[in-house]
């Protein structure tokens, strides 16, 4: 039998091809590259755009951002913030997948859809209900607890709250994730765990936790490069108040940027945060491909 000749695209089929290829090309050029080349070469410069002001000052603007206590500030609590986000997004997310899959739970659907709504509700919309729920005066969270406590605007708490609405909206994400790997994992390990006398804490260490290791690694690594870049519940829920005490490194960008006009030196800040997303991209990429 003769295979049969794929039949050769027709003139309407190319040109509309090269004109989605041309769209992307011109797409990406104008939303990915030219800013990403404008950043880099306004670090650069002394650019403030209300004035007119652009002018050449080398990596002035790199020294001054590693000499600014506020950029060390907003770092640190990036890393704290990430760090405690990633840690319970992840240990959320695998304890109530492992739950949701058991052979004793029932209505998987339902909790499926109720844990995974909060993912996809607006993050905006999420903030603002959390930052009513802090009021000191009407919100829940102080009425259900009995406390008087002012939330966002206390310097050790402040960012502690901005943290367990982000635990809250997003650990979701990783539910389904975590759902998608446990499943995926052959029933015949742990029948066999099961006839050599395995518990079930043997099993989940020896076996689920094995096989669930790619995933998990991805959970984190995209966590990591997300959470690396907040932005909204900081500008919704605290405007980086207290002070400084909940500045992430995104939000010192903005403030440089569109609050005091120095656009030169917040593009020095973005460049930094973008080298430090992309090698965490690359990594995430490496891994994921090496595990598939």
């Amino acid at each position: 039998m003769f295979k049969k000749k794929r039949p050769l695209q027709s003139k309407s089929e190319i040109v509309l091809r090269n004109i989605v290829v041309t769209f992307l090309v011109v797409y990406m050029g104008i939303f990915l590259v030219v800013p990403i080349v404008m950043a880099f070469l306004g670090s650069f410069h002394l650019w403030n755009p209300l004035n007119g002001t652009y002018k050449f000052i080398g990596i002035d603007n790199y020294i001054r951002m590693f000499q600014y206590p506020t950029f060390w500030t907003a770092m640190v609590n990036t890393l704290i913030f990430c760090a405690v986000v990633v840690l319970f997004r992840v240990l959320l997310g695998l304890g109530l997948a492992y739950a949701i899959t058991s052979k004793m739970t029932r209505h998987k659907t339902f909790f499926r859809t109720v844990f995974y709504m909060p993912t996809v509700t607006p993050l905006v919309a999420v903030a603002f209900v959390w930052k009513i729920m802090y009021n000191p005066q009407f919100g829940l969270i102080d009425q259900v607890l009995g406390l008087d406590v002012n939330w966002l605007y206390s310097s050790s708490l402040a960012l502690p709250a901005v943290m367990l609405m982000t635990i809250w909206k997003d650990f979701g994400y990783a539910v389904i994730l975590f759902m998608s790997g446990l499943l995926s994992v052959p029933s015949d390990y742990y029948e066999a765990a099961h006839i050599d006398g395995a518990n079930a804490w043997q099993t989940f260490r020896n076996i689920t936790l094995p096989l669930l290791k790619p995933t998990m690694i991805f959970v984190v690594i995209t966590s990591i490069i997300s959470y690396l870049q907040a932005y909204v519940p900081v500008m919704v829920m605290t405007k980086g108040g207290p002070g400084t005490t909940t500045y992430l490194s995104s939000y010192l960008v903005y403030d440089q940027a569109f609050v005091k006009y120095n656009f030169g030196y917040a593009s020095a800040i973005a460049f930094f945060i973008l080298i430090l997303t992309a090698v965490l991209t690359v990594v995430s990429f490496k891994v994921t491909g090496e595990k598939a």
